[in-house]
């Protein structure tokens, strides 16, 4: 079983920046494929970025490259998000995601344990 905890969330101004953490509870940490995904009111959960854990391999949604950079900490245990740029239509709950066994790490559906979520809000 992995827990994670995702924190850095919050309300920011468009153009603004703000950087999620996730802590992962677990001895096999640099083994997980870790991914954000994020939900917006009314919409389907959607992917965001993932990093997997051999050589550390980036994937992004077009949406968010050149502005989202996803990285991990395996000592720490920890995955990061940093958000540039930010636009209104980044508001969402950011979620964590891990899978051990993931071929195609933009799959929702391939993760198997979540975090509960953290709000981001871009507003003025």
């Amino acid at each position: 079983q992995v827990q994670l905890v995702e924190s850095g969330g919050g309300l920011v101004q468009p153009g603004g920046s703000l950087r999620l953490s996730c802590a992962a509870s677990t001895r096999t940490f640099s083994s997980y494929t870790m991914g954000w995904f994020r939900q917006a009111p009314g919409k389907e959960r959607e992917f965001v970025a993932a990093i997997r854990w051999s050589r550390g391999n980036t994937y992004y949604t077009d949406s968010v490259k050149g502005r989202f950079t996803i990285s991990r900490d395996n000592a720490k245990n920890m995955v990061y998000v940093q958000m540039n740029s930010l636009k209104p239509e980044d508001t969402a709950v950011y979620y964590c995601a891990a899978g051990s066994t993931i071929l195609v790490p933009t799959s929702l559906n391939e993760y198997v344990y979540w975090g509960q979520g953290t709000q981001v809000t871009v507003s003025s």
